[in-house]
Order: C-alpha cells, then sequence, then structure tokens
C-alpha cells in the first residue's frame, strides 16, 4: 500500500493565496476528511493531492516519488480521483460508464476484456446499480449518477482514492451507505481523503480531521466545537463518539 505526502503547499490565483503553506501524509488505513467553508481551498488540495495541479510552492510525492516524476497510467493505477460535481454529457451506459475506471488497464481498442466483468458487477452491485446498467447515464437522477461515478471510482481498486464531496445530492440512505464504504475501503489498508460539508459522517467515520479556512491548516485531529466555532463561525454541540457523534448546530 501507498503513501502519500503533501509537504508545505501553496497554490496563487490571480494574485491570491488559494492555498498557503499547507502539509499533510496520508498511509494505508487512513480516512482523512477535509473539512471547511466553501472556497477555503478544500478543492484545490484535493486537485493538488491527485497530481492535476500544480502547486507554486512545496511538493507532493507517492512514497517518495514526486508526483510530476510518476507517469499518468501508473498514477491512474494507484490513484483515483472523484471531483466535485462531474458531468458526463455523452449517453453512455451505466456500465460503460464504471468501466472507464478501468481505463489504465484496458486494451486502447476494443471491447472489455471478459476478466473485466466481475468487477464490473461488484461495483454496479454495490452501488445499488445492477438494474441500471444498460440506461443512459444522461439520463440518471443526480444521485443515481452521483453513486455511479463512486462506483467508477472504486471499480480499479486503487490504493488511494481522492473525492470531493462524495454525499453531495444523494438520499440518506445512499449518503450513509457510501461514507460507510469508503470507511471500508480506508479500514481494508488503502488511503481515503474526501472532502465533507456533512460535519456529523465527518465525526462519524474519519480517521483525521484536516480543517482549512483560507487555505491555511486551521486544525486538524478529532472534531471539537471550538474547532467548528474557528472554522466556520458557529456555535455546536459535539456529542458521542465514534459511530454515535452528532453534531448540533447551535442557534446565535
Amino acid at each position: 500500500m501507498s503513501v502519500l505526502i503533501a509537504d508545505h503547499i501553496s497554490v496563487t490565483r490571480g494574485g491570491r493565496a488559494i492555498l498557503d503553506d499547507v502539509s499533510l501524509t496520508a498511509g494505508p488505513g487512513d480516512f482523512i476528511v477535509v473539512i471547511g467553508p466553501n472556497g477555503a481551498g478544500k478543492s484545490t488540495l484535493l486537485s493538488v493531492l491527485a497530481g492535476l495541479i500544480m502547486p507554486a510552492k512545496g511538493e507532493v510525492s507517492l512514497d517518495g516519488i514526486l508526483l510530476p516524476r510518476i507517469s499518468r497510467r501508473d498514477l491512474a493505477l494507484r490513484r483515483a480521483y472523484l471531483p466535485q460535481n462531474p458531468v458526463c454529457e455523452w449517453p453512455l451506459s451505466v456500465e460503460r460508464l464504471v468501466a472507464l475506471g478501468l481505463t489504465a488497464r484496458l486494451p486502447v481498442l476494443g471491447s472489455l476484456p471478459p476478466g473485466f466483468d466481475g468487477a464490473i458487477a461488484a461495483a454496479l452491485a454495490d452501488h445499488d446499480l445492477s438494474d441500471r446498467k444498460e440506461q443512459p447515464v444522461t439520463t440518471l437522477s443526480g444521485g443515481e449518477f452521483s453513486r455511479a461515478m463512486l462506483a467508477r471510482a472504486l471499480v480499479g481498486r486503487p490504493d488511494i482514492l481522492i473525492v470531493d464531496e462524495p454525499v453531495t445530492g444523494l438520499d440518506p440512505a445512499h449518503a450513509f451507505a457510501a461514507i460507510a464504504r469508503l470507511s471500508a475501503w480506508a479500514a481494508s489498508g488503502r488511503t481515503v481523503i474526501a472532502s465533507l460539508h456533512d460535519l456529523t459522517l465527518a465525526g462519524r467515520y474519519a480517521t483525521h480531521i484536516l480543517a482549512l479556512k483560507q487555505g491555511r491548516v486551521a486544525g486538524e485531529g478529532v472534531l471539537t466545537a471550538p474547532l467548528i466555532r474557528d472554522v466556520f463561525g458557529v456555535d455546536s454541540e459535539v456529542r458521542g463518539a465514534g459511530a454515535n457523534v452528532m453534531v448540533d448546530f447551535l442557534l446565535p
């Protein structure tokens, strides 16, 4: 399994610091949840960790090798990335969309090798999409499409999974199922890094919280009411522990 290290990352756009001196180490068994208000830099950080954005300062390495020195194919074999608000404008079948998660392993030409059928069928079943496999993705509901994209990210069984707001648009049952699946993925010895706005889910499932505020690390570790107050500017009550954590926001 792999270790991903971000060392003093800074990203600047239009003269403004989007990320400023952010460091992170993620290894096997970690389920790191990045939290923060809108515009805090969460999506930018995940894009840097995925190797899609080059930082102005600092560096990201995978098992001691800088990401720019790893070929795109090798990186795709080892990590999967699911952006926030993904789109697909082609009427691909759900099965074919999920199969795209195996692109780095597929031959350039021809149909899908039979050896991949089991992995694709399992991913569809895991995300409650088996009865939608022939349906064009352009006809799916928002929640169904989100599940299909998560299935695509997981079908290749990456060592490192980076997902940006993976439960947006999901109903409660599928949101809990998705987060539980990500938690189990990390518990199997892989690494998951996700951004979440649902602080109750973050508190219940994360092994480590990384809180961003105005592009800087505002705190990390476990979710607490003082951390929420500092990062989001709202009072809250954090009750319970582990799978029983509940975050209640208090009226001003």
